[in-house]
């Protein structure tokens, strides 16, 4: 798992629970795969040990990880379809109808959408180099 700053939108086991189901969901933590350990976690991230326990179990609450005695968390089989399926409901239910009014207010129609999904999708991005960098 890579650093990353924690913000006060939400509490910290909750970041750090959808930190990990993002790295399933983008196929980094795959099914069988350790997760690493509390301790490890607490150190890295600079957390109490008790923040990463309290993640953890929401993950093994949902099945989505499995604690195997003696060894530790482990991804459980079916996790990423499991996820796919309620994140997708997810974003319909309480995301998709804020990017709806956003697109009638803006006078967006979905062939518009459409259309820059497809270029965003056909050309590759690019970094730009730093001011007085050659490209």
């Amino acid at each position: 798992m890579s650093t990353t700053g924690w913000h006060d939108n939400a509490p910290i086991y909750r970041q750090l629970k959808d930190k990990v189901v993002g790295m399933m969901l983008d196929g980094l933590l795959r099914a069988g795969d350790a997760l690493p350990s509390v301790r490890q976690v607490a150190a890295d991230y600079q957390l109490n040990p008790i923040t990463v326990s309290r993640a953890y179990q929401e993950l093994v609450d949902e099945a989505l990880v499995e604690k195997r005695r003696g060894l530790g968390m482990y991804v459980s089989e079916g996790a990423h379809d499991k996820l796919l399926t309620s994140e997708r409901a997810r974003f319909l239910r309480e995301e998709w109808p804020a990017v709806l009014e956003r697109m009638r207010r803006l006078g967006l129609d979905a062939g518009a959408l459409l259309g820059a999904a497809s270029a965003a999708s056909a050309s590759p991005a690019t970094p730009s180099a730093p001011a007085g960098e050659p490209s």
